[in-house]
C-alpha cells in the first residue's frame, strides 16, 4: 500500500478535481487485506473510507473500509472490491458528483480521467460539505435570487439608508412608467371620448397582465434555485403564457360584450389580453436573467421595472387594438 503524494492541478472551481483528495489508501488487487489494514495503522489519511485498488496509476477496484473489516482470513483486496465502482470525471459538477454519491449510497466517489488514470478521492466529509453549500446557494436564490447566502443575509439586515438606497431608483422608474402610461391614455383621448367604456377595461387588462407575469417570475427564480435554467423554462413557459392568453381572453370577450353591446369592444380586449399574457410572460423570464448577468439585484430591480414594462405593454397593446376594431 501506498500513499500517493499531491500532483494534480485544480481545473476549474466547483468541479470534483477540486475537491479530490490523493491523501486516501491504495493497494493493489492482489494484496492481501490483512497487509492492506496493518499498512494502514499510523498513517494519517484525509479519508480511509474506502481504498482505492491501483494498477500502476490507472484505477481497477474500490474498497470500503467495511469490506476490509469483515473479509476473511487470508482475503485478498480483489476478493472483497468493488471491479466497477462508480466514478466521476475531474470536470464533472461538485454537485452532482455529490448527488451521484448520495444516490448510489457510496462512501465517496474516486476521481477517474478520460484514460483511466486514479486523480483522487471525493471523501464523504467533502461530499457532504459540497451538499451543504450547494443547499445554501439553493435556498439563497430561492429566497432572494442572490448569489449567497451571505448577500441574502447582508440585503435582509441592512440599514434603512441602503434599503432606500437600494430600492428607490427602482421605484423612480416604476413613477416615470406611471407618467408614460398617462401620457399614452392622454394620446388615445379621442377614442376614450368616442366611447367611455373603452376606459372601463384599462385596469383589468393591466391586472391581468401583472399577475400573469408575477406567476411566471416565481415560478423561474424556483427553477432556477434547483438548477433549472431560465433556456430550460422559457418554450414551456412562453406557450402557457399564449394559452393563459387564449383562455382569459375567449372568457372576457362574452362579458365585455354583454356589458358594452359592442362586439368589436370585446373582441379588442380579448386580444389586448391575449397579447399582453404572452409579453408579460416574456418580460418576466428576461428581466431576471438580464439584472443577474449585469450584476444588480434582481431582488429589488426586477418587480418594479417588470411592472412598470408590462403596464405600458398592456397599456400600448390595448390601445393599439381599440384603435385596429373601432377606428
Amino acid at each position: 500500500m501506498e500513499l500517493l503524494s499531491p500532483s494534480a492541478p485544480i481545473e476549474g472551481p466547483g468541479t470534483a478535481l477540486d475537491h479530490a483528495t490523493v491523501r486516501v489508501p491504495t493497494a493493489a488487487a492482489g494484496d492481501a487485506v490483512a497487509d492492506v489494514l496493518a499498512a494502514m495503522r499510523g498513517v494519517h489519511f484525509v479519508s480511509a473510507a474506502a481504498v482505492a485498488v491501483l494498477d500502476g496509476d490507472r484505477l481497477t477496484g474500490v474498497a470500503t473500509i467495511e469490506g476490509l473489516l469483515g473479509a476473511p482470513d487470508g482475503a485478498l483486496l480483489r476478493d472483497v472490491m468493488d471491479p466497477a465502482p462508480p466514478v466521476v470525471s475531474p470536470a464533472t459538477d461538485q454537485e452532482e458528483a455529490a448527488w451521484q454519491a448520495v444516490q448510489r449510497g457510496e462512501p465517496g466517489l474516486a476521481v477517474v480521467d478520460e484514460d483511466g488514470r486514479f486523480r483522487g478521492f471525493l471523501p464523504p466529509q467533502t461530499l457532504v460539505a459540497v451538499l451543504l453549500q450547494e443547499h445554501r446557494e439553493d435556498m439563497a436564490r430561492l429566497g432572494g435570487f442572490l448569489d449567497s447566502v451571505d448577500a441574502a443575509r447582508a440585503t435582509s439586515v441592512e440599514s434603512v439608508t441602503r434599503r432606500l438606497w437600494h430600492r428607490t431608483p427602482w421605484l423612480v422608474v416604476g413613477l416615470l412608467g406611471a407618467m408614460v402610461s398617462a401620457g399614452l391614455m392622454a394620446a388615445f383621448e379621442a377614442q376614450l371620448d368616442a366611447v367611455l367604456a373603452v376606459a372601463y377595461f384599462v385596469p383589468g387588462i393591466v391586472y391581468l397582465a401583472d399577475a400573469v407575469g408575477t406567476q411566471t417570475e416565481t415560478l423561474a427564480i424556483r427553477g432556477l434555485s434547483v438548477g433549472v435554467g431560465i433556456r430550460r423554462v422559457i418554450v414551456p413557459e412562453s406557450i402557457t403564457g399564449l394559452l393563459v392568453g387564449v383562455v382569459l381572453g375567449g372568457l372576457m370577450a362574452p362579458v365585455v360584450a354583454l356589458m358594452t353591446g359592442d362586439w368589436r369592444l370585446a373582441a379588442a380586449v380579448a386580444v389586448a389580453v391575449f397579447a399582453a399574457s404572452a409579453i408579460a410572460t416574456l418580460v418576466a423570464l428576461a428581466l431576471p436573467w438580464l439584472l443577474n448577468r449585469f450584476g444588480m439585484d434582481p431582488a429589488f430591480g426586477s418587480g418594479p421595472l417588470a411592472t412598470v414594462l408590462q403596464d405600458l405593454l398592456s397599456i400600448v397593446i390595448y390601445l393599439a387594438a381599440v384603435t385596429a376594431f373601432l377606428g
